[in-house]
C-alpha cells in the first residue's frame, strides 16, 4: 500500500484538542474530570445571533455563497474594522473563512514559500508552527517569559531577522499566556517590519477580552506602510462565544486576499451560508453581553491566579487578556507521587489528569516546557473544585532524589 505524504507525517496533532478529547471521554465513561483544556467560552451564543441564523434558514438561505463571503457580511466587517480598529478596508480586501484558524492557514499559504523564515514569539499558539511547516516555511522562535509579561523585547526580534525573513506572527492578547503588547511595543514591531520588509500576520482573535484598562492596538492602524505589510486576522469564536460556528476573517492588501481566496476556493469553496447573516447580527447588534462576559472572566482570572500562587511549587503571572493562565511549574519538577517522577510539563499534565482528575495542557505544545496552560473559560464552581484538587495533589508530592 502506498504511504501517506511526508507533509502529513510532519504535522503534529493539536495538544489542546487532544487533552480536551481525552477529558471528555473520561467524563463520558463516568469519571468526574474538571477540564481546563478548551479555549472555548462557556457562555451561550447571544440569542439575537442565533435568531438571525434561524431566520436565514427559514428563508431558504442554504445555497452556495461567494467564496470570500457575502457582500453584506464583508461590508459589516469593514465597518467593524473602521469602528473598532481605525482601519479602512474595502470589501475586496476582506475574506471570510471557516474560523480564524482557517484564515491563518490561508494567509500563510498565500505568502510563505519553502525556505522562507517566519518569526514566531514563544510561547505560541500550537497551530502556528504546524501551519508554517505545511507551507514549507522555517519557524524561527524567539522566547519570552513572565519577566516581560510574555512579550518579546524588540531587540530580540531584531536579532532574529535575516534576509530570509518573510513574516512575523503577532498574537496579542496571546494564547496561551494572555500576554498583551502595548502600543509602544507594537509600534516598534511595525517600524522593524517596514525597515526590513517582512509581513506581519496579526492574530487579534482575543482583542475584546482584555483587562485592567489595557487597550488593544491593531498594528495595521499605525501607518500606511505597515498596513500594506499586515494581514489582520480576527473572528467570532471568542468575543461572541461562537466557537462551533466556524467564522473567521482576514483583511489585507487586495493581492494577498485574492491569493487567499484562490486557495480557499479549492479547499472549502465557501463558508456555511446561513451563518453569515448571524455574523452580521453579531457585529451590528447589541454588544452589552460582551462586557458582561469579560467582567465574569476578570473575576475568574483574579481568583485562579491567587489560588495558583498559593500552591507550593507553582508561580503564576497575571495575564493581561484572553482567558488563560500560564503558570510556571518548574517547582514541581524533581518531585514524585506514587513512584511517578515529574520531569516535564507533559509529566505534570498526565499526573494531574490521572491522579487529580484535572485536565490541563502541557506547555511543551506551546514551546514552553516549564509551564502548563489552564483555561478559565469554565464556571467558577469548576475552577474552585479544580484548584482544590490541584492543591491537594501537590501537597502529596515528595522530593525525588533519583537522577534523570
Amino acid at each position: 500500500m502506498p504511504d501517506i505524504s511526508q507533509r502529513a507525517k510532519n504535522v503534529a496533532p493539536s495538544p489542546t484538542l487532544a487533552v480536551t478529547a481525552k477529558a471528555k471521554q473520561m467524563q463520558a465513561d463516568g469519571i468526574d474530570v474538571i477540564g481546563f483544556g478548551a479555549g472555548e467560552p462557556d457562555f451561550d451564543t447571544p440569542q439575537h445571533i442565533k435568531d438571525a441564523a434561524i431566520k436565514s434558514l427559514q428563508a431558504g438561505f442554504t445555497k452556495y455563497t461567494p467564496t470570500s463571503g457575502t457582500a453584506d457580511l464583508k461590508k459589516a466587517i469593514c465597518d467593524k474594522l473602521k469602528r473598532d480598529n481605525g482601519l479602512d478596508y474595502a470589501p475586496s480586501q476582506v475574506i471570510v473563512s471557516l474560523g480564524a484558524k482557517h484564515s491563518v492557514y490561508n494567509a500563510v499559504l498565500a505568502t510563505v514559500d519553502p525556505g522562507d523564515e517566519v518569526i514566531i514569539p514563544a510561547p505560541y499558539w500550537v497551530s502556528y508552527p504546524e501551519i508554517v511547516g505545511m507551507a514549507g516555511g522555517k519557524c524561527i522562535y524567539v522566547d519570552a517569559d513572565e519577566s516581560t509579561g510574555f512579550t518579546v523585547p524588540i531587540d530580540k526580534l531584531r536579532a532574529a531577522v535575516t534576509d530570509k525573513t518573510k513574516m512575523l506572527i503577532l498574537n496579542s492578547p496571546s494564547n496561551p499566556t494572555g500576554g498583551v503588547y502595548n502600543r509602544d511595543q507594537i509600534k516598534q514591531i511595525a517600524d522593524l517590519a517596514v525597515e526590513k520588509g517582512f509581513y506581519v500576520l496579526s492574530d487579534e482573535i482575543y482583542e475584546k477580552i482584555i483587562y485592567d484598562g489595557r487597550k488593544h492596538v491593531s498594528i495595521a492602524s499605525l501607518g500606511d506602510e505597515i498596513k500594506k505589510l499586515t494581514i489582520t486576522v480576527n473572528g467570532f469564536s471568542k468575543a461572541f462565544s461562537m466557537t462551533g460556528w466556524r467564522l473567521g476573517y482576514a483583511a489585507a492588501e487586495k493581492n494577498i486576499i485574492s491569493a487567499m481566496e484562490a486557495i480557499q476556493s479549492h479547499s472549502a469553496s465557501n463558508l456555511v451560508s446561513f451563518t453569515q447573516p448571524a455574523a452580521i447580527a453579531a457585529l451590528n447588534g447589541p454588544q452589552e453581553v460582551l462586557g458582561q462576559m469579560v467582567a465574569e472572566f476578570d473575576k475568574r482570572r483574579k481568583y485562579i491566579v491567587n489560588r495558583l500562587n498559593a500552591i507550593d511549587g507553582i508561580t503564576c503571572a497575571t495575564p493581561g487578556g484572553a482567558f488563560y493562565v500560564f503558570p510556571n511549574v518548574t517547582g514541581l519538577f524533581g518531585k514524585s507521587a506514587g513512584g511517578r517522577m515529574l520531569k516535564s510539563s507533559a509529566d505534570v499534565e498526565g499526573w494531574l489528569l490521572d491522579d487529580a482528575k484535572v485536565a490541563v495542557v502541557a506547555g511543551s505544545g506551546f514551546g514552553a516546557d516549564n509551564y502548563i496552560r489552564l483555561s478559565y473559560a469554565t464556571s467558577m464552581a469548576n475552577i474552585e473544585n479544580g484548584l482544590d484538587r490541584i492543591s491537594e495533589a501537590v501537597s502529596k508530592l515528595q522530593v525525588d532524589f533519583r537522577k534523570g
